[in-house]
């Protein structure tokens, strides 16, 4: 009676049991649409309103056609750390809320700049290591399925880690002593660093089936008033990302007060390379652990990345005072992952780009400066703070994130020292995660990031 109750067991779960993989991939997507990270304190305490004003090292992101306004060499160093917090919740089953938080530090912009003249012409050129996307999620989820004979509970992580960074040589040129044009060459190149990403999904499966339906002869033996199977599985993919794009810029000094910028990031198609493997450990009712071979295939693949554009306008009041303003889009409609089958997807939703529905988003971002200038001595204290309307792409239409920064430091001879906050939050965002069946998924999102810079000027 016992190993036929273990056979009834095992027939009774094991459709269960095999769908699993399918139902843990649709129940969570792990998506893989990145977050731009703006480069320098300065231009994040501004609230990211950078593109007219780009009078640093870190035009060479925001707008290189500002470089040409730097006078001395320089070196700079940007590190962050960054804190996010996701309120997750599953409509359908409220028991499963869960609060996700993750924290990491990084290097997020170097560059080494030097000015100087040809041909009667003010000229810039750069050398700039910049962390662009990231990456980074988390999250849990759990499902139960009951009925009278039959319970069953899932328990789902996935983790997301990685970023991408790319090395940028930029030049740009004051074509008149009013307008410049400028161009950043970025080198996309997993051989120069580590442009990876892993996503990994564990799944952990409680089967479990009543066997108080037995009839009255067969309930007189020795039996257990249930049974339990379990399952461990574990999906994982490792990208590796390598590319080339162009920055291409301009900065018009339209008047004393009044300044105009725009730049242009090129699309481009990079090759992927993607190492993906499974793992599945099932526990039987007698004890027996089952294991498979833990198996991994390697993909040859490419990502579209999606072309973006902005305007931005700068006005300065005074020799201390500046406000400025920036509108940007990206067409994340075009960011598109094409397998070694020639099959497209949409990495934010996991399907083909025609069902996928995902439109194009535009930033919009204010910001001000203004400067304690110390009338005794060398030295500047600057103040600034910013808002911004940064939307994140998503199935139907873009997650609606809103943010503000506030930024300050020293400048002092040679040196600069810059620190800035920056604070990005939405609600109800990230539904593109859950895609089984009717989960009414809706997250609360809150990004925390630091910035510090420190510019040296020779």
């Amino acid at each position: 009676m016992q190993k036929r109750l273990i056979l009834f067991a095992l027939f009774f779960s094991f459709m269960f049991i095999q769908l699993n993989p399918v139902i843990a991939q649709d129940l969570i997507r792990v998506t893989s649409s990145p977050n731009p990270v703006g480069s320098g304190a300065r231009a994040v305490g501004m609230g990211g309103a950078f593109i007219a004003v780009a009078d640093d090292a870190t035009a060479a992101s925001w707008n290189p056609g500002g470089l040409a306004q730097l006078k001395k060499p320089e070196i700079s160093l940007v590190g962050t750390w960054f804190n996010r917090i996701e309120d997750d919740r599953l409509g359908v089953t409220p028991e499963s809320e869960e609060t996700q938080r993750f924290s990491q530090a990084d290097i997020n912009y170097f560059s080494l700049a030097c000015p100087f003249n040809l041909l009667e012409r003010n000229m810039v050129i750069s050398l700039n290591y910049q962390y662009l996307y990231d990456f980074t999620r988390t999250g849990s989820f759990s499902t139960e399925i009951l009925t009278d004979e039959f319970q069953a509970n899932t328990t789902a992580d996935f983790q997301e880690d990685g970023g991408l960074s790319a090395l940028g040589l930029a030049y740009c040129i004051q074509i008149v002593p009013d307008f410049s044009f400028g161009f950043t060459l970025n080198f996309w190149n997993h051989g120069l660093f580590n442009n990876t990403w892993t996503e990994k999904l564990h799944t952990r499966n409680s089967q479990t089936v009543k066997t108080d339906f037995l009839s009255s002869e067969e309930s007189e033996e020795d039996v257990p008033d249930s049974l339990t199977v379990t399952e461990d599985y574990t999906r994982w993919n490792r990208y590796d990302f390598s590319g080339f794009n162009a920055n291409i810029g301009i900065r018009w000094r339209i008047s004393d007060k009044l300044t105009l910028g725009a730049v242009f990031k090129t699309p481009f198609t990079a090759d992927l390379k993607r190492e993906t493997g499974t793992e599945t450990r099932q526990l039987l009712p007698d004890g027996q652990e089952i294991r498979d071979t833990p198996q991994s295939v390697t993909h040859d693949e490419e990502l579209d990345m999606p072309m973006s554009y902005g305007i931005g306008v700068a006005y300065r009041f005074s020799d201390v005072f500046t406000v400025s303003a920036d509108v940007y889009r990206t067409e994340w409609d075009d960011f598109v992952l094409t397998d070694s089958a020639g099959n497209e997807v949409s990495p934010v939703t996991q399907r083909h780009p025609d069902d996928s529905d995902i439109d194009p988003t535009h930033q919009v971002r204010v910001g001000a400066e203004y400067l304690f200038i110390s009338p005794s001595s060398d030295y500047v204290i600057p103040l600034r703070g910013g808002m911004f309307y940064d939307p994140a792409p998503a199935a139907g239409s873009p997650d609606d994130f809103y943010g503000f920064s506030l930024g300050s430091g020293i400048a002092k001879g040679r040196y600069v020292f810059d620190i800035a906050f920056q604070c990005r939050f939405g609600n109800d965002v990230s539904e593109s995660k859950v895609q089984y069946y009717d989960f009414a998924f809706s997250q609360d999102a809150q990004e925390y990031m630091i910035y510090s810079s420190l510019i040296v000027h020779f």
